[in-house]
């Protein structure tokens, strides 16, 4: 399976984002992430459709929208037309979970749904053979620059294996304190997209998506 790193725009520089998008891809950047919070879900507040319409306009990236917000299936529509190709949603956000997977699915987009920490696999089981990704929280959801939860390293470690029964095709998305010190513990669990903030936007930013990448090209 493909490795993919998805840098976290919520880092991002945004009076120059257009240009980091632009670098980003230079560099061999697919997937963008698109962390969209409520202050309700999760303590912060962060953008929403209008900030993501001028993203799709200015790149063709893989646009990946993390909703941590309440009753995201308000929103599912509106993001999808907005430029999501891949909607996440949060089942403990979600009252009846099977039908919005269904609902992003209609729309054409990639569904996925997101665990946090604490949240057992168990909440996944009757609706894991229907979703195209699963994004496993390594901190907990709302702020960035926190550090990897090293028990979800068996988190991810079991679900690659019930995801090998059930639906092979299943990406493992991970995200919380992916930096060169964490990725390939990941990698070697069963996780094949990385999410990374802090570590890709910090510094030189060709430079360190680079060097995530060239660790990914180890587990190709």
């Amino acid at each position: 399976m493909k490795r993919i790193l998805s840098p976290s725009v919520l880092s991002a520089d945004f009076a120059i984002l257009g240009e980091q998008l632009a670098l980003l891809k230079k560099c061999g950047v697919t997937n963008i992430h698109y962390d969209v919070m409520d202050g309700m879900y999760v303590p912060s507040i962060s953008f929403g459709m209008p900030v993501l319409k001028s993203i799709r306009q200015c790149t063709d990236l893989v646009l990946d929208v993390h909703m941590m917000v309440v009753d995201p299936d308000r929103y599912v529509e509106d993001f999808r037309k907005s430029g999501a190709d891949i909607i996440t949603v949060h089942a403990e956000a979600c009252t009846h979970l099977d039908r919005v997977v269904n609902h992003i699915k209609e729309t054409g987009a990639k569904a996925a749904v997101a665990l946090n920490p604490a949240t057992p696999l168990s909440a996944l089981e009757y609706v894991l053979p229907e979703l195209d990704m699963v994004l496993l929280m390594t901190v907990n959801p709302g702020f960035g620059g926190q550090k990897y939860i090293p028990y979800c390293t068996d988190k991810i470690r079991t679900l690659r294996k019930i995801a090998d029964q059930v639906n092979p095709g299943l990406s493992i998305q991970v995200d919380g304190g992916i930096n060169p010190a964490t990725v390939r513990t990941v990698l070697e669990a069963g996780a094949d997209n990385l999410v990374a903030g802090s570590a890709v936007f910090n510094g030189d930013l060709a430079a360190n998506a680079e060097a995530l990448m060239n660790v990914m090209k180890e587990y190709h």
